[in-house]
């Protein structure tokens, strides 16, 4: 006997419920219907999750963010030119910092994984981190300034008038970085005499007459405007890790006008500006050996013209061939010293600069 109508829907309904049909219910002209519903709904089910529905949502977002972010900048290039360097200097700053604190992350990781020491990093790590913890040392300060309510607005007031003493590298114009680098060194090179008449001052404490003419002689080639060679330091060397010149034996007004080379403070106790100069030298010594594992041909221009200015040279008006040829000699210098030499290491930041790049005599 043939099935009602009311049969048919009431097996259709059970079907569409539960997914099986019920005993003693044919399948008629409705199934194949029902079927294909219940297959598509399961599809939808299985490749429709809700992470990929807030994944889609979120995508959008973004990019409603970043098109709203272009359309701002092109109405501040437009209408105020100026302040528009201000902000796109600050933008690519912040990246330029949250990209350094990503690798920072990354070479601690490899350290800790593969139990690295600092010494034996590749160059361009040690060097990354040296300019990191200088950037936070600078970046505290700032910081603390900013916890009180509303003084952030006088920070940024004051980072707007003082942009050399308050912000960091990473939020200079091009411009600036030139123009500060410029004034950071002429401060130094104003304890660069102190420092050669410091020296002729203490050569006449050294016992062994050889060893005395020798500085006496050095220091007046670098007086007269002639560039010294190595063989000239290292013919003096012995004098930098005793005394009267090594880093724990020379009298403290000598080390203050040494900390202006490293950019440091001198108004602090002698025994700590050793200290100090001391750890900053030997880093750098480590540094210039990282450079010979690595081959200095592998530096491009910009990193090259930045260790020479680490190193006591100003790079501004030089040519990359000069920085090179000067660094090939600063490391023909530097990887034969020991630790006990940091002193001679920070003097030759004088010595091996001050009259480059002047031919040396004969």
């Amino acid at each position: 006997m043939a099935l009602s109508c009311r049969g048919v829907c009431s097996g259709a309904s059970l079907i569409l419920l539960y997914g099986k049909r019920p005993v003693g219910v044919k399948a008629s002209l409705c199934t194949p219907r029902l079927a294909s519903t219940k297959s598509s709904s399961l599809w939808f089910v299985r490749h429709y999750s809700p992470s990929q529905a807030r994944h889609g949502i979120g995508r959008s977002v973004v990019s409603g963010l970043k098109w709203a972010n272009e359309k701002y900048e092109r109405f501040l290039q437009r209408r105020f030119p100026r302040f528009y360097v201000i902000y796109h200097t600050f933008m690519r700053g912040f990246r330029l910092l949250f990209q350094d604190g990503k690798e920072l992350r990354r070479i601690v990781a490899r350290m800790l994984s593969e139990r690295i020491e600092h010494q034996n990093l590749p160059y361009r790590d040690m060097e990354k981190i040296r300019l990191v913890r200088r950037d936070l040392i600078k970046a505290i300060p700032l910081v603390i300034l900013s916890i009180p309510p509303f003084a952030n607005y006088v920070v940024f007031i004051l980072m707007y008038l003082y942009p050399r003493q308050l912000l960091i590298r990473h939020f200079w114009t091009p411009q600036q970085l030139v123009e500060f680098q410029g004034v950071y060194h002429a401060q130094r090179a104003q304890h660069h005499w102190a420092i050669v008449k410091g020296m002729e001052n203490t050569s006449t404490s050294v016992q062994d007459s050889r060893l005395k003419s020798r500085l006496t002689e050095l220091c007046s080639k670098v007086r007269s405007g002639v560039h010294p060679v190595v063989s000239d330091v290292h013919a003096v060397r012995t004098l930098f890790s005793g005394p009267p010149l090594g880093i724990k034996r020379m009298y403290a007004n000598q080390m203050r006008h040494l900390c202006a080379l490293l950019f440091l403070t001198p108004r602090l106790p002698g025994f700590w500006i050793g200290r100090r100069l001391n750890s900053h030298a030997f880093e750098l010594m480590q540094l210039d050996r990282a450079i010979v594992r690595l081959g200095l041909h592998q530096l491009n221009d910009a990193e090259l013209r930045e260790a020479c200015y680490v190193r006591g040279l100003n790079p501004d008006r030089l040519s990359p061939g000069q920085c090179r040829e000067w660094l090939t000699q600063w490391l023909q210098f530097s990887t034969h010293l020991k630790e006990s030499e940091t002193s001679l290491y920070l003097h030759c930041m004088v010595l091996l600069t001050v009259n480059f790049p002047k031919h040396p005599s004969h």
